[in-house]
């Protein structure tokens, strides 16, 4: 049967700040608001930077520097009461879920409507236990479990025995996106290649991405690499570009609120990640015209990527073989040029508008 549009949606996230499971969470929020849903996001971590819709209730403001016990059961208790007192008729959940007995309280004692749970990422024990019995428990009755690739849907379903998997991709906003391409940036005099992520866990790989620059011929024409981005890693990158005596080539930009205008005006986006689901980041330079080239992890780059077309796939971890690419990317221009032709209409069928609808077929929502 389909709701109507008076349809009401509560959506769990770590943040509206940060990173791409956050900015998708964001993008989702004003799709569904424009189609007449009644949209209430719930957030752990006192961290917004990204424009939202709908009401909002930060959880983060309530966490007192001990976080103690009677803190944590407080948090719980203010949750609990704000979704029953809301009668939700759907509840998306975004967060990582890192810690099971909480995971269970919450899924059995606070979500009092249909739920569906996002995993965001291959490295998937950061969104479900990884005794088998023990995520069955936790996410087999629930309304579906979204996963944001196809290949981690049935990673998914062999690991653990899941019947209730979905794939929906991680959508980009492009109308957002153009808009915010028209803002001015800061003058750079130089020619870059460009880097983005969260520099924590070293997931991103930036010292990796670091070394395989260091040995490629971008530095030798004076072709700068730009990171975005901040975390506890970042000093240490800053240490390791200075003993390769690159200080004045890798450029530390920290965290932009809009990436977009750095992306339209790189070279080329560059992706070392250990693993990673759909990185956003691939998506949204390719939307601002500009070819990527990334390693083929496990997950994510091999759905965005058509090799040699709008991009660079290159084989898991293989440092050289990336050294190699981001030297084909520099000299082959005739290709990069074929690449730039290429990218914005390669992420059309991740547009908002269709993966919105997507999840409005999935929830039997009908599209006003």
């Amino acid at each position: 049967m389909l709701q109507t549009h008076e349809t009401k949606i509560c959506m769990v996230g770590d943040a509206l700040s940060g990173g791409g499971a956050e900015r998708a969470h964001a993008s989702l929020s004003k799709y569904f608001v424009s189609n007449g849903i009644e949209v209430h996001n719930v957030i752990v971590q006192d961290l917004v930077s990204y424009d939202f819709s709908g009401e909002l209730l930060n959880m983060g403001k309530f966490k007192n520097t001990s976080n103690s016990l009677f803190n944590k059961f407080k948090r719980f208790y203010i949750l609990r009461k704000y979704i029953k007192t809301h009668k939700f008729n759907y509840i998306l959940d975004f967060r990582m879920r890192r810690k099971p007995l909480q995971d269970i309280l919450i899924d059995k004692f606070v979500y009092k409507a249909p739920v569906l749970y996002s995993v965001r990422s291959s490295f998937i024990d950061w969104y479900m236990p990884k005794q088998s019995w023990l995520t069955r428990l936790i996410y087999s009755k629930a309304y579906g479990i979204i996963s944001i690739n196809k290949k981690m849907k049935v990673y998914i379903e062999q690991r653990h025995g899941l019947k209730n998997v979905i794939n929906i991709y991680n959508p980009v906003d492009l109308n957002y996106i153009h808009q915010r391409l028209k803002e001015e940036k800061e003058m750079l005099n130089y020619k870059y290649i460009l880097a983005a992520g969260r520099m924590t866990e070293n997931i991103k790989q930036f010292d990796i991405l670091i070394a395989s620059y260091a040995k490629s011929v971008l530095p030798l024409n004076n072709i700068k690499l730009v990171i975005l981005g901040e975390g506890e890693d970042r000093r240490d990158m800053e240490k390791l570009s200075q003993s390769l005596g690159l200080q004045e080539h890798i450029i530390f930009k920290g965290f932009q609120e809009n990436p977009y205008v750095y992306m339209r005006d790189a070279f080329f986006f560059a992706l070392t990640s250990k693993f990673e689901g759909t990185p956003n980041v691939l998506l949204e330079s390719l939307a601002c015209g500009t070819p990527v080239i990334a390693f083929d992890c496990f997950t994510g780059p091999s759905e965005i990527i058509e090799n040699n077309v709008n991009g660079l796939l290159i084989e898991d971890q293989d440092v050289e073989k990336f050294t190699e690419g981001l030297n084909k990317m520099f000299s082959d221009q005739e290709l990069c040029h074929s690449f730039k032709r290429n990218a914005a209409a390669s992420v059309d069928k991740f547009s908002i508008e269709k993966i919105g609808s997507q999840w409005l077929d999935f929830l039997k929502i009908q599209n006003i």
